[in-house]
C-alpha cells in the first residue's frame, strides 16, 4: 500500500465518521435518545408539593349532577399540558370509565401519550367533556374511543367490555374509575334510590365490567379500581360512599389472589379530597366548599393530573410484582 493511499483511506474514513457524527443528533431526535438538551426535553424543576396548585379555598358552586368539568371554577388540571409521555403503554388497549373528566381524564390523557389505544366510558350529559378530550388527543394522533352510556344498567356495561374489545381490536388494561357521590348529613336523609344508584355505579358496574372483561384479558393485563380515602377513613357525610369504596378495595385484593395465576394483575388507587366535577354536583354539603382538602397535611386539594403516574405505573409491565395492593395519594393524611 502506498502512502497515497494510505491518506486517501485515512481521509475518507474521517467522512464517514464525521457524517455519522452530524446524524446522531438527528437519529437520536427520531427514537427519543440521547443528551437532555439535544433530543429530551429538560426535565421539569422541583416543585413544592404545598405550592404546586393552588390551596386557595374554591368557591361556592353546584351543577347539575353528573356535572361538566368545563364549567368548574377553576377548571380541574388532567394533565392537559402537562403529561409527557415516554412510550410505557405502547400499542396497550384500555378502557376507562369516567374517563371524561377528572381523575379517570388524567388516567385517559396520560395512558394515550404512554402510547395506548384508549375507549372512554362516561355518562351521556358528560359528552362535551368527553368531546374535549378526544379532540385534544385526536389532534395529537392517537386513538380514542367514545362510549355513552349508563352503567348502572347491567346489559349497558356486557355490551361496553365487548365494543370497547371490538374497536380497540383488543383489551389488557381496565381502568373501574366511575363513581356517583351525594353528601347528606345523615343516615335518615340518604333515600333508598340514592343507596341503590351508589351501589350500581360503584360496585355493581365494576363486578358486571370485570367479570365480563376477564376472558379477553390476557398474562400481563392489569385491572386498576379507583378506591378512596374512605376506603379506609370515611367521611360520616359520605355514609354509602364510602360503603363501596371499601367494598373496592376488598374487591381489589381478593380478585387478585385469584388472577395472579392467570398473569392478570390487580390493584386500586385510593384518592384522598382530589378536585373533580363530583364535588361539585353533590359531594359536599351546601356551604361546605371552601372547606374541601383545607384539612390535609398539605394543605390543598389535590388535582387529577397528581394521579395519573400511578395509574401508568400500575398498568405497565415495570410493576410486574405490584399486585392486590391499594396505593393512597392523599395529601399526607396517611390513611392508606
Amino acid at each position: 500500500m502506498t502512502d497515497a493511499t494510505s491518506r486517501r483511506d485515512l481521509l475518507k474514513g474521517a467522512a464517514v465518521a464525521g457524517a455519522a457524527a452530524a446524524a446522531t443528533p438527528a437519529l437520536a431526535q427520531a427514537t427519543g435518545q440521547g443528551s437532555a438538551g439535544a433530543a429530551n426535553p429538560p426535565p421539569p424543576p422541583f416543585a413544592d408539593p404545598q405550592t404546586k396548585y393552588t390551596s386557595t379555598p374554591f368557591p361556592e358552586q353546584r351543577q347539575k349532577w353528573p356535572a361538566l368539568q368545563r364549567n368548574m371554577t377553576p377548571v380541574p388540571d388532567c394533565g392537559e399540558k402537562s403529561y409527557r409521555g415516554s412510550g410505557k403503554l405502547q400499542g396497550r388497549k384500555a378502557l376507562v370509565t369516567g374517563g371524561d373528566s377528572g381523575i379517570g381524564r388524567a388516567a385517559v390523557i396520560a395512558m394515550s401519550r404512554e402510547g395506548a389505544d384508549v375507549a372512554i366510558n362516561y355518562y351521556p350529559t358528560e359528552e362535551p367533556d368527553a368531546q374535549d378530550v378526544a379532540r385534544l388527543l385526536r389532534a395529537e394522533g392517537r386513538k380514542v374511543v367514545l362510549i355513552p352510556g349508563d352503567i348502572t344498567k347491567e346489559e349497558f356495561c356486557l355490551d361496553l367490555v365487548a365494543r370497547a374489545n371490538r374497536e380497540l381490536g383488543g383489551l389488557d388494561i381496565l381502568v373501574n374509575n366511575a363513581a356517583y357521590q351525594q353528601s347528606k348529613s345523615s343516615i335518615a336523609e340518604i333515600s333508598f334510590e340514592q343507596f341503590d344508584r351508589t351501589l350500581k355505579t360503584n360496585l355493581y358496574a365494576m363486578f358486571w365490567i370485570t367479570k365480563t372483561a376477564i376472558p379477553l384479558m390476557k398474562p400481563g393485563s392489569a385491572i386498576i379500581n379507583t378506591a378512596s380515602v374512605n376506603s379506609f377513613q370515611p367521611e360520616k357525610e359520605i355514609l354509602d360512599y364510602a360503603t363501596t369504596k371499601g367494598g373496592i378495595a376488598i374487591f381489589t385484593k381478593g380478585l387478585a389472589k385469584q388472577l395472579a395465576k392467570q398473569g392478570i394483575r390487580v390493584n386500586a388507587v385510593a384518592p384522598g379530597p382530589i378536585w373533580t366535577p363530583l364535588q361539585v354536583a353533590g359531594g359536599q354539603l351546601p356551604g361546605e366548599m371552601n372547606k374541601f382538602g383545607q384539612d390535609t397535611p398539605l394543605g390543598r386539594a389535590g388535582q387529577p393530573a397528581e394521579l395519573a403516574p400511578l395509574y401508568v405505573a400500575l398498568a405497565s409491565g415495570e410493576f410486574s410484582y405490584t399486585d392486590g395492593s391499594v396505593f393512597g395519594a392523599n395529601g399526607g393524611t396517611g390513611a392508606v
